[in-house]
């Protein structure tokens, strides 16, 4: 398991990133899901490098400055990502996980122009260290286990504030209970979310591919239904007076 790894435990992944640098993450021979790099975790790190996060009339790129958490990060790919970016970022995984996220946020180090940080977030509990809401949510590919879709589901709730944009990236998957598992994280998700998914052509051109997709959620305003029926109400209510004070007319 990652959390006693030694040195010859590990293999290494590089993925290269824009500015001519190269992450290097350490992954474990033996583990589980979380101990390797997947391919939805590196399409979503080289997606926020693409175009739409940086503001060319600044010269800087939005995650700068941001607060990240990452949700399930495993090796930590996505959230070390956007932490070389200039974002200040919380790595989370199970407690079995902090050993290789930690190597991984050293070997890195060199490379990190924001902050990261790893802590340990067993989903659907307390999340009052991640508060208040950060700016970004990421999660790659944790959308998998029947039995962690409600707690996932719950902590996207926990720890989203209004402002908060979760951006999720997943493989989809048709074999065995995979659609069924997909299904049911959306089901309940759209009880309190709103969703958009990203088109390829705003995806990196290399990094990308059909059966991975990219969305950016946002948690729906509880308000919405409310301050729509008050409007209607009001000039239901308008309507009635001006046409009361009409018949009252000689």
């Amino acid at each position: 398991m990652a959390a006693g790894a030694n040195e010859v435990d590990y293999f290494v992944r590089e993925i290269e990133k824009n500015d001519g640098c190269t992450l290097k993450v350490k992954q474990c021979y033996m583990g589980d899901v979380g101990c390797v790099v997947w391919d939805a975790a590196i399409v979503l790190a080289k997606y926020l490098e693409t175009k739409q996060f940086y503001d060319p009339s600044s010269g800087v790129n939005v995650w700068a400055g941001r607060s990240v958490v990452e949700l399930g990060a495993g090796t930590g790919v996505v959230g070390l990502m956007a932490a070389t970016l200039g974002a200040l970022v919380t790595v989370t995984d199970l407690e079995d996980l902090q050993t290789l996220l930690m190597v991984n946020i050293q070997e890195n180090q060199a490379l990190i122009s924001g902050s990261v940080t790893a802590k340990v977030l067993k989903w659907g509990e307390d999340v009052s260290d991640f508060q208040p809401p950060p700016h970004y949510v990421l999660m790659a590919d944790c959308i998998y286990y029947e039995q962690s879709i409600v707690p996932l589901v719950e902590s996207l709730k926990l720890l989203s504030g209004p402002e908060t944009c979760i951006i999720c990236c997943y493989e989809q998957r048709t074999e065995g209970v995979n659609p069924k598992v997909e299904m049911q994280f959306f089901e309940l998700l759209q009880q309190s979310f709103n969703c958009e998914e990203i088109p390829s052509d705003k995806q990196d051109p290399e990094f990308s591919s059909p059966d991975i997709r990219i969305l950016h959620i946002w948690r729906k305003l509880e308000n919405t239904a409310y301050e729509s029926r008050e409007k209607l109400v009001h000039t239901l209510t308008q309507l009635r007076q001006t046409s009361c004070n009409s018949q009252e007319e000689p």
